[in-house]
């Protein structure tokens, strides 16, 4: 089965393509340079509709549903922008599917309608505190605790690697926390933390390889405190709640890949087609030929795992089947662009090295997709149980 897109996906993906070209593709070599984090183009994003692409209308968002591909817009959205810069591209991937997505599926009517309708918007964004200096996959390691006393939570601990979590326009930070013990093991809760609240703090902004103009901070707890009823969905269920959230955000990394393979393609047959050597151009010798060949295959593959998963989450497919789905398009899109930038690199030779050339951006960014949302190892652990094996 071939999942091509509808009119309006077709129409839709060049409506955010000449966003991207005309609002983005111009300063991304600077943000990138500067380290500079473009709020005024967050809100620009906004004003299109893309942080509503799964929202109710209720919210502000496009009400699309399943039916109506709004999981797949969001994708294609995200692969469009990650195809000018990668930055862009994960501040909308995690903009919606870490920030907007918890509170929209777990949260309560109250939560809702206090936190959504300028997260839709682009006023305002949110972060998913999951990750610590010693748990991240495996989340049951989390040490951040959360007690309740006298109708507030109390959290103390520390979190890293939280995209959208320090900005000039974040409003909260979702984070799990240890709130007990259930059975022996620890009870894992997902509660609410407002910016500003006393005691949290987002520390100075990671120096990065890549993602120069994404924000990302770890984020400190010394007895921060938020009222009992930033708990959100059922208490002890932050485990849960979590894997959920990660089955779509692997589908949205596996688009952002999908950017970054069509920029690398994009960029090196333009440039085999100019840069000669040996008086004729570099595209004839099968040497350079055959790299970008390959890049054209492994764009393909990607791109039909990637809409595969998001038309299955779309169709509201069986949750195994959904999930299985998840993890083998985020597998393979993120090796394949990690490939792809390193024969792009190849094609364009010194240059490549150079970074007036966006390969060696994309080059840079691509490294840290085979990583977030679930590392190509966790991967193939939920590849291989889906397959009925009993790996650890």
């Amino acid at each position: 089965m071939a999942f091509d897109l509808s009119p309006e996906h077709e129409q839709f993906r060049r409506t955010v393509r000449d966003f991207a070209e005309k609002e983005i593709a111009p300063h991304a070599e600077q943000w990138d340079r500067d380290h500079h984090f473009p709020v005024d183009v967050v809100a620009k994003m906004g004003e299109l509709g893309l942080f509503g692409l799964t929202s109710p209308e209720e919210y502000g968002g496009s009400g699309l549903t399943g039916e109506e591909g709004g999981f797949t817009s969001l994708c294609l959205a995200i692969e469009e922008l990650g195809r000018v810069d990668q930055s862009m591209g994960i501040t909308l991937e995690a903009g919606v599917g870490l920030g907007i997505n918890p509170i929209l599926t777990f949260g309560s009517d109250e939560q809702r309608q206090q936190w959504l309708p300028d997260l839709v918007a682009g006023r305002r964004l949110a972060g998913f505190g999951l990750t610590e200096p010693g748990a991240g996959s495996d989340a049951g390691a989390t040490r951040t605790k959360a007690e309740l006393r006298d109708g507030e939570w109390v959290i103390n601990g520390n979190k890293q690697f939280i995209t959208n979590s320090g900005s000039e326009i974040t409003s909260l930070v979702t984070v799990t926390a240890r709130t007990g013990e259930r059975d022996g093991k620890p009870e894992i809760s997902t509660i609410i933390v407002p910016s500003g609240t006393a005691g949290f703090t987002a520390e100075k902004a990671y120096d990065k390889l890549g993602w120069h103009a994404s924000d990302t901070h770890p984020l400190t707890f010394v007895d921060a405190r938020v009222p009992e009823d930033n708990l959100l969905g059922e208490r002890g269920r932050g485990f849960a709640q979590f894997l959920a959230t990660l089955d779509d955000g692997r589908v949205a990394i596996a688009a952002l890949a999908v950017g970054c393979l069509q920029a690398c393609l994009e960029h090196c047959v333009q440039y085999a087609g100019e840069r000669t050597t040996f008086g004729v151009p570099i595209g004839r010798k099968q040497g350079v030929a055959f790299q970008v060949a390959d890049l054209e295959v492994m764009l393909h593959a990607a791109r039909q795992l990637t809409y595969r998963a998001a038309w299955m989450k779309d169709s509201g497919a069986p949750m195994k089947d959904f999930k299985h789905a998840a993890a083998i398009a985020k597998l393979h899109a993120t090796e394949s662009a990690v490939t792809g930038t390193r024969i792009a690199t190849q094609v364009f030779g010194g240059y490549g090295f150079m970074e007036e050339y966006p390969v060696t951006r994309f080059y840079r960014d691509a490294k840290v997709l085979e990583i977030g949302e679930g590392t190509s190892e966790v991967q193939r652990m939920l590849i291989a149980r889906g397959l009925g094996l009993p790996v650890e």
